[in-house]
């Protein structure tokens, strides 16, 4: 470790909260620079990263293409106040509007704000707004969806509402289908099945809690979800489920919040994850690799009976920093390059032959108990010997062994950047790069190969 590194993390360890930061390996790893699926340390060490920001630079690093629009709108116009239009503002949402509507059957409109969280309180808003105020919300266990005090009561992790308070307003957790550990006896198909038709048993009756026959109103207002549970652990749910829930929703005047902030812009394959799954949200929420990553924003599609102006007036909500002209640039340039080709169709050849590399890798060491992924969204769950059981403690050593920096590659030092997921920490959550090439695909197999080797040994 040179001296400003060195200091750097003095200063870092006296000065920075912990509270925004995470601090999972130790010493917290510094990176000086990066560039397409790298990151690069002090010393000139490539990282190959495979989690790319936790999917927000779905686009590669220092983009070339995004960069000098990015330039271009500093020089042109970089700040506005909120309360004033501009340009990319509306060519934005109109773009996103449009899009929704030529899948979705419906009308709607586009509300924008800065970070994920941000988009998904102002979603709460939307809901509890268009249901006369009802405050309580369907979300699923292994859910995630921000750390603010509203994100919060629907993200279904107690330790990030532990020290805050009694959440009054904590959402109803429910089972998502988890085809590596479904019910024995089951297929995967079964499970989904079996959960939804638990789901629509609350429906039956008023004693079981959520529903008035007489009026015919659910006490809860919407029901959130993630198409594929992202700090969950990359978990695919079957084919079917969606549309079993959906139906359930619909019969019973139940809002579905699909929230693609992880999953969103071409992650799966597809613009929005929710479309490999055959149903229409009736509220969708963005945030991310809208601007791969160099400009906070966010936002939410809304139908256009949840949204209009007269049922979400001016001043509904607010953030200073929303649609700002240097995100919005960036966002509509980031619509316009992935519309010009078959983009879904390169991340789904992508995504195949890395998939196929893990199965083989699977092959050879049974502590990898399962692989699965959709697009370049992919997992592989790290287990003891008997390939079932929850392996945390050895992924944290393949963690920290990519973060040294000390792997090798064709004679060349390289390392590794991975996220850890799942239920029980055991989960690599692979998002690397949607312009990941096929040589760099299969150095991350060797990489991960030989971390996995040398963890185990370790």
């Amino acid at each position: 470790m040179t001296i400003d590194a060195a200091q750097l993390l003095a200063d870092e360890a006296k000065y920075c909260s912990f509270g925004d930061t995470v601090h999972y390996v130790n010493p917290p790893k510094i990176f000086d620079g990066c560039d397409g699926s790298y990151m690069y340390d002090a010393e000139g060490t490539p990282y190959l990263d495979l989690q790319m920001w936790y999917s927000a630079v779905n686009f590669g690093y220092k983009n070339k293409r995004l960069e000098e629009v990015m330039i271009r709108q500093l020089q042109t116009l970089p700040q506005v106040a909120s309360q004033y239009l501009h340009p990319t503002k509306i060519e934005l949402a109109k773009f996103i509007a449009q899009d929704a509507e030529a899948k979705w059957g419906n009308a709607g409109r586009v509300h924008f704000n800065v970070g994920g969280a941000q988009a998904i309180e102002d979603s709460l808003k939307v809901v509890r707004n268009a249901s006369g105020g009802k405050s309580l919300m369907f979300a699923f266990e292994g859910g995630y969806h921000g750390r603010t005090l509203g994100a919060s009561s629907i993200t279904s992790s107690y330790r990030y509402r532990r020290r805050f308070g009694h959440f009054g307003d904590r959402a109803q957790f429910l089972p998502f289908p988890y085809p590596f550990r479904r019910p024995k006896g089951m297929t995967a198909e079964e499970y989904s099945e079996s959960l939804v038709q638990e789901f629509a048993r609350k429906f039956e009756n008023e004693y079981h809690a959520v529903w008035d026959p007489k009026t015919r109103q659910c006490e809860y207002a919407a029901f959130y979800v993630e198409p594929i549970q992202g700090t969950g652990g990359y978990v695919v749910p079957p084919a079917n489920f969606f549309k079993g829930l959906k139906k359930v929703l619909d019969e019973h005047g139940v809002l579905l919040v699909v929230d693609e902030i992880q999953m969103g812009f071409w992650r799966t394959g597809k613009l929005w994850s929710v479309e490999n799954f055959g149903v229409k949200p009736d509220v969708l929420v963005f945030a991310k690799a809208l601007t791969n990553g160099l400009n906070a924003l966010s936002g939410l599609w809304a139908r256009e009976e949840l949204i209009n102006p007269t049922i979400f007036p001016p001043g509904s909500t607010h953030s200073t920093f929303a649609s700002n002209p240097l995100g919005t640039a960036l966002g509509l340039e980031v619509m316009k390059m992935t519309h010009e080709m078959d983009f879904g169709a390169q991340v789904r050849d992508s995504g195949a032959y890395f998939l196929e590399g893990l199965k083989d890798l699977q092959k050879r060491h049974k502590e990898i108990g399962d692989v699965d992924g959709l697009g370049l969204a992919l997992r592989a769950e790290i287990c003891t010997e008997d390939g079932f059981t929850p392996n945390r403690a050895l992924l944290d050593k393949m963690v920290d062994i990519g973060l040294e920096g000390n792997l090798e590659y064709k004679g060349q030092k390289r390392g590794l950047v991975l996220d850890v997921g799942g239920y029980y920490k055991n989960v690599i959550t692979l998002a690397p790069s949607l312009m990941i090439t096929r040589p760099e695909i299969d150095e991350a197999l060797v990489l991960l190969e030989q971390l996995l080797t040398r963890a185990k040994r370790s």
